[in-house]
């Protein structure tokens, strides 16, 4: 059976001592699938996961039953020291009018609140769920500096930041001798958005990926099989998921899954796990988030990693190429 060996490495902070956080490049999302009411039913998805190398669990303070769960589970399995927690805080307050909460009050109060759900006394990375770039950068960032030097997270990111936004907070920390962002987290997959899936969200356009190329600093994708797209569920004709049809429905999105189509026969594949791949072989170091609700998706998933494209492929998978 097929094992996780790729890490993505995290640089973090612990006990006043730079370290290195070592990331499976597949990470477990936990979403509405990980409630305490079915433990059951995920909990040997998880312990598999484990099994086969995976060590790193997304989770986030707007993700309902998910930081409980996945607290409750740790501590009847007694996991927590083989397992990195990457969680998120400052999402925005979702009414009629979506309110921004990133904010240094907003930081501490998510934080104090996932930690006491997790049952630990940190996380490994903890990241900005949203931006508000009416807020000053500086703050932020000094607020997330003091909470490493807490030990209450080892390293800091962002999710759902526009890149001169991220410059310009890492500016901020250089300038200020300050422990710095350690890790991205945006949408990257082989099927390009036509609009956000949600609200504020970002996904990496060309010049973050160059960025990422030359700085080397980690990406974790969310998204990263673009809600299924590939996976067959879906046809030009069939417009029933409005938010499917809203960010993926394009041209040239059909056009790359006919590619995918073509290409995963060639190979022996599945389509799916064609489009992860192209996710997991970028030239810098890239983590996939994945929504596995069985061990069959699971399984699936973790298989796509060892699928190595060439430049070829993947730019004629992009449609950059004829």
């Amino acid at each position: 059976m097929t094992k996780l060996t790729q890490n993505i490495i995290v640089k973090g902070k612990k006990d006043g001592h730079i370290i290195d956080i070592h990331c499976s490049n597949i990470v477990m999302g936990s979403g509405d699938f990980f409630r305490e009411d079915n433990l059951e039913v995920a909990g040997p998805v998880m312990n598999q996961f484990l099994a086969l190398g995976g060590n790193t669990f997304d989770t986030g303070r707007h993700y309902r039953h998910s930081e409980n769960a996945l607290g409750v589970w740790m501590e009847k399995e007694g996991n927590r020291q083989s397992i990195n927690i990457l969680t998120k805080c400052c999402h925005p307050v979702r009414g009629a009018l979506d309110v921004p909460r990133v904010t240094p009050e907003a930081i501490e109060e998510d934080l104090a609140t996932s930690l006491s759900l997790l049952r630990t006394d940190h996380v490994e990375m903890l990241l900005l769920h949203r931006d508000d770039e009416t807020q000053p950068v500086g703050p932020i960032m000094e607020k997330l500096h003091g909470i490493v030097e807490s030990g209450r997270a080892y390293a800091f990111g962002v999710s759902n930041w526009e890149l001169p936004r991220i410059q310009e907070a890492m500016a901020y920390c250089e300038a200020h001798g300050l422990n710095t962002i350690s890790l991205n987290s945006p949408n990257l997959s082989l099927a390009k958005t036509l609009e956000p899936r949600w609200p504020d969200c970002v996904s990496a356009n060309d010049a973050m990926i160059e960025w990422h190329r030359q700085t080397g600093l980690p990406l974790f994708s969310w998204s990263s099989q673009a809600g299924g797209f590939f996976s067959g569920r879906f046809t030009p004709e069939d417009r029933t998921d409005e938010d499917m049809v809203n960010s993926y429905y394009i041209d040239e999105n059909w056009q790359r899954y006919e590619r995918v189509n073509v290409l995963s026969k060639e190979l022996g594949i599945t389509p799916i796990q064609l489009s992860l791949s192209f996710v997991l072989n970028y030239d810098f170091p890239v983590a996939a988030i994945i929504g596995s609700e069985n061990a069959e998706e699971m399984l699936a998933s973790i298989e796509a990693t060892t699928i190595k494209l060439t430049n070829e492929q993947m730019t004629w998978l992009d449609l950059r190429s004829n």
